[in-house]
C-alpha cells in the first residue's frame, strides 16, 4: 500500500475562493445606510461625505440616499452619498 499521496492529487489544493472585490452599487443607485458601496485593496476609491470606511477598506453607505462617484483632490475617486430629502 502507498505511503505517499499520488502525484495528482498532492499537487492540487492551492486553489482559494475569489474575494468578489470591485463596486456593489454604481453611481445614481440608491442606497440604504450599511449598504457595501464598494470593496476594495487599499483605497482606489476614497469615502465623501456620508460614506464610511471599514478595516478592509471597504467603502460603506453611512446615510439614505443615492451614490455619487466624482474626482476629489489630486483626482482622486470620491464616493459620496447625497441624501434622499436632496435627491
Amino acid at each position: 500500500m502507498a505511503h505517499k499521496k499520488g502525484v495528482g492529487s498532492s499537487k492540487n489544493g492551492r486553489e482559494s475562493a475569489a474575494q468578489r472585490l470591485g463596486v456593489k452599487i454604481w453611481g445614481g443607485q440608491k442606497v440604504e445606510a450599511g449598504n457595501i458601496i464598494v470593496r476594495q485593496r487599499g483605497t482606489k476609491h476614497n469615502p465623501g461625505n456620508g460614506v464610511g470606511i471599514g478595516k478592509d477598506d471597504t467603502l460603506y453607505a453611512l446615510i439614505d440616499g443615492t451614490v455619487n462617484f466624482h474626482k476629489g483632490k489630486r483626482d482622486k475617486s470620491v464616493v459620496s452619498v447625497i441624501p434622499a430629502a436632496e435627491a
